[in-house]
Parts: C-alpha cells; structure tokens; sequence
C-alpha cells in the first residue's frame, strides 16, 4: 500500500519557549523530508509560537475537551487550539487514560470534538503489562480501538497510534513479531468497522520507546505506518534519525 508515514512527536509535559529553536530545527528536516509527514504535539502554552516556526512540520495539541465551549475550568476544546495553531490532536494516550480516568467513549467523543473543529486526530490504544503477559493484548486492545472509535472514522483524518503502556519512556519494545501481530489485528479490527478498503488506507502508528536506534526495523514492518515519538522527539538531533528511517 501507499501509505504515507506520519511520524509525531508527542512533548508531554515539556517545553518552554526557549525549545523553540528545536522546534525550528525539526520544521527544517521535516522540509527536506516531503515523503514523511512530520509534526510536533506540543503543550498548549506553545502551540500558537510553534506554528510560527513549523517550517516543514506540523504543530499538534495533546488533548481537547469534547464539548466545543462551557463551564469547563482549565480545558481546552478543538476550536481553541485550532485557532491556536493545531492541526492535529492526539486523543485517549494511555497517560491520559489512566491518570485522568478517559473512558473509550470520553475518547471517541473528543476524536468526533475535532473532527468538527476540522482537525485530524492521532488516536491512542494500548495494553498494560499484566494483559500482554496474560496473552490478551490483541483481543484487549482491538476492543479498545472499536469501543474508542468515533462515528465517520475515515483515513483522511483518523490515524491509529499503538503504544504498549509498558513500553512506553521504558526503554522496553515488543518484539518485532509482537509487533507485527498487533498492527494486523489493529488493521483487521478497522476493516470490521469501517471495510477492508478504508482500513488498507489508515495509518497505525508504533509508539513506546521508538528511538533513532530501533525506528528503522519498527518501520520496516508492514503494518506500522509511523510512529508517536516520546522522548526522542525534543530535540531536533535525537528526532532526525526517527524521521529518516521513515523515507
């Protein structure tokens, strides 16, 4: 399949506008790179500075609210961060799951949230430890991904991203078989709900602990089509590497 790869870095809790420079730095690999898609979620504070200096790049928001306005103390919706500068969002990341309590329909609720705002959305599945040792990962996480799915999902704005929770600021990858295995389920699982054509066409992305030492042979494997990209997305000189191994 032709699939474009997409590969994103997810921030987290970091950055100030003294990274911007990285942020600069990335937009111009991302630049001489036209066959990967490249893009940077960044924290709320800087994404409208960000998207000034993308170059190459695009620049993302971590969460959104589903709601598009009201009494919600502290969050942000889809049009906000659209008007911000964000082009993506990245929605149900297992951070979020567990730490704030997202249900699968929270999720699906803020992938429908900015799709209307007319953003594209990197969604988030996973397993914990205990489940892949229990030998339930696939049949977990394909459940996951459908219960989390919002209505319309489409491959010109929906990307799946796969990230064991375990693995993920760990240092700890599946193997490439475990891999493999779990982005065809994935892609099995999408081809149930939306037909075997649209699914061919949707990007699952590896996340958990992809590197500059490991991005090659994870992307080599046919079913990831790119990859969320933690830690080694912060600097321009540890993210180089992972957008080369994409094209």
């Amino acid at each position: 399949m032709g699939r474009r790869k997409l590969v994103v870095g997810n921030w987290k809790m970091n950055g100030m506008r003294s990274h911007l420079a990285e942020v600069e730095a990335i937009g111009r690999i991302a630049a001489e790179r036209p066959v990967v898609e490249v893009g940077l979620c960044v924290p709320a504070t800087l994404i409208m500075a960000a998207a000034e200096r993308k170059g190459g790049a695009f620049i993302g928001a971590q969460d959104c609210h589903m709601n598009a306005s009201g009494a919600h103390t502290g969050c942000l919706s889809a049009q906000m961060l659209a008007e911000a500068g964000a082009e993506y969002i990245i929605v149900g990341h297992s951070e979020r799951r567990e730490a704030q309590g997202e249900s699968d329909a929270d999720v699906a609720a803020k992938a429908a949230a900015a799709r209307a705002a007319g953003l594209k959305v990197i969604l988030c599945v996973g397993e914990s430890l205990d489940v892949r040792d229990a030998g339930n990962a696939e049949a977990v996480v394909s459940a996951q991904l459908l219960a989390s799915l919002p209505e319309g999902a489409a491959a010109d704005w929906l990307a799946i991203a796969y990230e064991p929770i375990w693995a993920i600021g760990t240092g700890r990858i599946p193997t490439m078989e475990a891999v493999a295995s779990m982005h065809a389920a994935l892609r099995a699982a999408l081809a149930s709900r939306i037909g075997a054509d649209e699914a061919q066409k949707m990007r699952i992305l590896y996340g958990g602990s992809m590197s500059g030492d490991n991005a090659a042979d994870l992307m080599a494997i046919a079913d990831v089509d790119g990859g969320l990209v933690g830690g080694a997305s912060l600097t321009a000189e540890k993210f180089a590497p992972v957008i080369a191994a994409a094209g």
